[in-house]
């Protein structure tokens, strides 16, 4: 095709692109874009390296999708860093192979990019553990939490890993509702053999968001065949969804028994932590550029539960920031929350409660007497609670370890620590009993304020 060709197909795909994301995101994102090559279906364009990672992110399926209108259904579209002609001079051929090979695989989500965190870990480590040893760890291995707390991410890692270090084994990565619309199709189609090669020949398979299989009931039989053809065959297969298996109350009980027969990993909603390292760590990989720190600690306190809302905001923020000229503060973060996640006014939660009124309630929340958290046995079901209570005076009540040991049957300093260790590290890796310690404070500090505001009426 020749260059002024080139060129005006480039235009035509630009007024696409203004036209789906808006002017003010087109200029400050895509207008930078540069024509590097057009090669029948093959559109090459060019990006400043800061900002390559991020458009490739984020505008990707819109790029995609623009390309598709004006050169046609199988147009493919690669963004290369300006002055890399590493990608520029690849021949089409080539090109199609690269897509195909791994046009399902995200390359941002990887287990590199996966930030851990005290909700998570459990998951990620499960993840890390099929993917290094696929068909032998954990079979199946299914990943459940609520939206946006990096199931996706994991399926990706794992899909990544195996790709790259699993010595040529195959591997199928796809959504249920994809599965179910390529079944459909392929008995629509009388192709329905093919479907079957192409899902059951596989030495790992991946599904993403299989709730959608409820109340389908052809496409769940079928599923329900693939996944014992997979599992009879030694084919490792991970799963996620949005609840536990036992939750999927419209899905049929042969196929949840199968979901459960594995190992179960949930996540969590990610907490403040977590949700502070993923902005740092999304935005070292866009190279962006925000000098107060501060501007993470307060997206990540206003974006409570959903990672892709927190990078969503982030989002947000750094294209206000483009549009206006303005550099990127706490101040003009705050600008930017306030009309999309407005600060929550909240209770003050009451300081320095005292180690006895932390023991009571601990005490009761497990169904004790103090007298027998404070006593000497080591019986899991006293054990456990004590040392609950020891690390929740410790992270609550300002008092020293020396004076919190006291006040549970006269301990010593250095076993108030242990139990505080114990606590932590057990936290660390069972998700269930981090969430169950999370209530267990906010019921604390809850309990607490009403005893004062009854006193004070």
């Amino acid at each position: 095709m020749t260059n002024a060709s080139s060129e005006h197909t480039w235009q035509q795909i630009s007024d696409e692109l203004r036209s789906a994301v808006g002017p003010n995101l087109f200029e400050v994102w895509l207008a930078p874009l540069k024509l590097a090559r057009l090669d029948g279906n093959q559109l090459i364009l060019e990006a400043p390296a800061a900002s390559r990672a991020w458009v490739n992110d984020r505008f990707g399926q819109v790029l995609q999708a623009s390309a598709r209108r004006v050169i046609g259904a199988d147009a493919e579209v690669h963004v290369s860093v300006a002055g890399d002609s590493t990608l520029a001079g690849l021949e089409a051929s080539e090109l199609r192979s690269t897509a195909e090979s791994g046009s399902e695989l995200n390359p941002k989500y990887c287990f590199e990019q996966f930030v851990i965190g005290t909700g998570n870990r459990f998951a990620h480590g499960a993840a890390l553990a099929v993917a290094e040893n696929p068909g032998t760890a954990y079979n199946p291995l299914f990943i459940c939490g609520p939206p946006g707390v990096g199931k996706t991410h994991l399926l990706h890692s794992i899909a990544d890993y195996v790709s790259r270090h699993g010595n040529g084994a195959r591997v199928q990565l796809t959504s249920a509702e994809s599965f179910a619309n390529e079944f459909i199709a392929a008995l629509r189609g009388g192709d329905i053999k093919a479907f079957k090669a192409r899902h059951r020949e596989a030495d790992l398979v991946l599904v993403d968001d299989v709730q959608f299989l409820m109340a389908k009931a052809k496409t769940e039989e079928e599923f329900f065949h693939t996944f014992n053809a997979l599992r009879d065959g030694g084919a490792q297969i991970v799963l996620t969804c949005d609840r536990p298996p036992r939750d999927l109350d419209r899905l049929e009980e042969r196929l949840r028994d199968r979901f459960d027969s594995g190992l179960v990993a949930d996540i969590s909603a990610p907490d403040l932590a977590t949700r502070v390292a993923v902005l740092r760590a999304r935005a070292q990989l866009d190279q962006l550029v925000i000098e107060e720190q501060a501007v993470f600690e307060l997206i990540a306190g206003r974006v409570e539960r959903n990672l892709r809302a927190l990078e969503g905001a982030l989002i947000r923020i750094v294209a206000f920031a483009s549009l206006t000229g303005r550099a990127i503060t706490v101040e003009l973060a705050g600008e930017v929350l306030d009309g999309l996640f407005p600060q929550k006014p909240r209770e003050p939660r009451p300081t320095n409660l005292s180690v006895e009124q932390i023991r009571d309630l601990v005490a009761r929340h497990y169904e004790l007497s103090v007298g027998e958290l404070c006593s000497a046995s080591r019986a899991a079901q006293i054990l456990w609670p004590r040392q609950v209570a020891i690390y929740l005076a410790r992270a609550h009540s300002g008092a020293s370890l020396t004076t919190i040991a006291a006040a549970f049957g006269g301990r010593n300093h250095t076993t108030a620590l242990n139990a505080c260790k114990k606590v932590e590290l057990r936290i660390a890796h069972d998700p269930e009993q981090a969430r169950e310690l999370r209530l267990l404070a906010d019921q604390l500090f809850k309990s607490i304020s009403e005893t004062r505001r009854d006193r004070a009426q």
